[in-house]
């Protein structure tokens, strides 16, 4: 059983180009024996990733989406708009399993988030312009440990 995350900016623009470099990305980790993908929930790329893989299960009905939330819900929402929250809302009923873990949001949940996805993952699906960021630390970490990574920024 192979395991891909993703991580992302939480503020990017969503073209066409972009959906259909995370589409095939997905695909191409899927035909490299992946099955289970990986997400942490957030606002931006993160959605973006989760709904991809939600519509990609009607051509590979055999993976799985697997939430690593880096708080409880109603912690993680605070502050977003109505429609991110319904987004989110989709995803968690969509997921195969949710994990998550904090049992508060604490200065560094993002963080054990994003090392928690790493460790779990063979692939990395990225979305990574900023190497300073959140995003790129997650990615550093993923290069760190070796697994390969796609960055549909540069994809």
């Amino acid at each position: 059983m192979k395991t891909c995350c993703f991580t992302g900016h939480r503020i990017m623009k969503i073209t066409p180009e972009l959906v259909q470099r995370l589409k095939d990305a997905i695909t191409e980790v899927i035909e490299l024996g992946v099955t289970e993908f990986c997400d942490g929930g957030a606002i931006g790329f993160d959605m973006l990733a989760a709904e991809t893989v939600m519509e990609i299960k009607s051509e590979y009905p055999d993976i799985k989406l697997h939430l690593l939330l880096p708080c409880p819900a109603e912690e993680q929402i605070n502050g977003w708009n109505k429609a991110q929250i319904a987004r989110y809302e989709k995803i968690l009923d969509a997921a195969d399993s949710v994990t998550v873990v904090s049992e508060h949001y604490t200065k560094d949940c993002m963080k054990q988030r994003n090392k928690q996805l790493v460790e779990l993952s063979d692939f990395c699906i990225c979305y990574c312009t900023n190497p300073r960021s959140g995003t790129g630390q997650t990615v550093q970490m993923a290069e760190n440990k070796g697994i390969e990574i796609i960055n549909v920024f540069l994809y």
